[in-house]
């Protein structure tokens, strides 16, 4: 990507298989105490937020996630 690029954060639905999503997260979390869930949870999402990397999408992922 280009300096001239911008990228925008996708709401719309983006994940193929989302129900096999959603048993994988789950079964990550399954035998974990709340602290380490809590924790896998963090962790995941630094992984994630480094792999996207710019830092104008996660800023708009933040706003997002703080509407009800």
């Amino acid at each position: 990507m280009t300096t001239t690029e911008k990228t925008t954060l996708t709401l719309e639905p983006n994940i193929p298989d989302p129900d096999g999503f959603y048993a994988e997260l789950l079964a990550a979390h399954e035998g974990l105490s709340r602290e380490d869930s809590e924790a896998l949870n963090a962790r995941l999402v630094l992984v994630l937020a480094n792999h996207i990397g710019d830092r104008d999408v996660l800023a708009a992922a933040f706003a997002a996630a703080k509407r009800p």
